[in-house]
């Protein structure tokens, strides 16, 4: 089972004078992680490097932002591979200082940060949830409503027209049984779209 995080998590370690600042916070897409490296680079502007590793939507990339190839983005993917994370941007943003750590020191310094912010980082399980629509008459609105809720199910808009339209997510384990209890609760008469 695929795990996301709760919020952002940080460490930070120091090794032969280098600063890597860690970060492990989950993202939709590569669009939101691309602009959170994008203000990463703002917000440390002296910094030499900012190596990040994405897990989103089934994709995953990783980038050295000049580090030699294969010593920090790729590392980092691996830690969130290996932990089953998906929706998850790890970030490391390096102050050099100074002394080279060799390739198989950068590798450990980047993967060490990343493990480190996750050490406090809470994993809550990734629900996959079914995109749904139909309609009911009135008099079954409520009755439809409180199948949803016992469903977990998460209504998006509703709309009262002739009859009333319902745009919900549920979780994908409970679709199948919740459009049987939306069918017996409509008494046949809901519509799917």
């Amino acid at each position: 089972m695929p795990f996301t995080l709760a919020a952002p998590v940080h460490s930070e370690l120091v090794i032969k004078k280098s600063r890597f600042l860690g970060c492990v916070e989950p993202v939709s897409g590569r669009e939101q992680a691309v602009a959170r490296v994008d203000e990463l680079h703002a917000e440390h502007p002296d910094a030499r490097h900012v190596c990040w590793a994405l897990m989103a939507g089934g994709h995953s990339a990783a980038n050295d932002d000049g580090e030699p190839s294969g010593t920090a983005g790729r590392p980092m993917l691996e830690v969130l591979r290996h932990q089953e994370l998906e929706g998850v941007l790890a970030t490391v943003v390096r102050y050099f200082g100074g002394v080279k750590l060799g390739a198989g020191g950068l590798v450990r310094a980047y993967t060490d940060a990343v493990a480190q912010a996750l050490l406090g980082a809470e994993r809550v399980p990734l629900i996959r949830m079914q995109a749904m629509r139909f309609t009911v008459p009135y008099a079954f609105e409520g009755a439809v409503r409180r199948e949803l809720d016992a469903h977990g199910a998460v209504l998006d808009d509703v709309h009262h027209g002739v009859n009333v339209e319902m745009n919900l997510q549920v979780p994908e384990d409970r679709t199948d049984a919740l459009v049987q209890r939306v069918d017996d609760a409509s008494q046949g008469r809901a519509v799917w779209l």
